[in-house]
Parts: C-alpha cells; structure tokens; sequence
C-alpha cells in the first residue's frame, strides 16, 4: 500500500493504489484540496548506520572532555 503525502498541509495518508492509476479527483488532498505525492519519507534512505557507539560513548570506551566540563556557574544574560 503506498502511502502519499500533501506537501501543503503535511497531511500523509494510505492509498489502495499507486498514484499513477489514481484518479484526478483521488490525486487531491482530502483536507485542502492540493495534489498528494509519493512520500519520501516511507522507506529508510540512510545506507549505513552512522553511529556504531551507543549514544554518549566515545569509541575508547573512555569519556571525553571530562576537564571541559563547565563547574562555575553561567554567564548571566546581559553581562559583558
């Protein structure tokens, strides 16, 4: 089932069909009334996964930065 997409209001939906054999008037967004397209977004286009750590964990396995962590207070907003 392809799933179309209004590029106008955001509105995605499920087609029995593809888009080609619609009809003109099925070809319309049932919301605003603008042409749908194919989703782009219905399949995964990323190739490879781009991080192979989890999320927070260098490569080493050791943490990072830890003598770049900030342990004075902000800046207040407005000082100079």
């Amino acid at each position: 089932m392809p799933r179309l997409a209004c590029f106008k209001c955001g509105r995605t939906l499920w087609a029995t069909a593809p888009l080609a054999s619609l009809f003109a008037e099925e070809r319309r967004c049932p919301r605003c009334g603008a042409s749908l397209y194919d989703d782009r977004r219905q399949q995964n286009r990323r190739l490879i996964a781009r991080r192979k750590t989890g999320m927070g964990q260098s490569p080493t396995g050791l943490e990072r930065r830890v003598e770049d962590r900030r342990e004075a207070e902000r800046r207040k907003v407005g000082a100079s």
